[in-house]
């Protein structure tokens, strides 16, 4: 293995992208949820 290999593990700004993209994701799901019992209330 030579000195120059990347390492295994991604960069920080790559995790915290990730990351906030998974939150994001998972407000955007619970928000479609909430959209679709408020609208099918009525």
């Amino acid at each position: 293995m030579l000195w120059s290999d990347p390492s295994d593990k991604p960069p920080d700004e790559l995790r915290e992208a990730q990351a906030m993209l998974r939150r994001a994701g998972l407000v955007l799901a619970v928000g479609m949820v909430l959209l679709f019992l408020v609208l099918g209330i009525p």
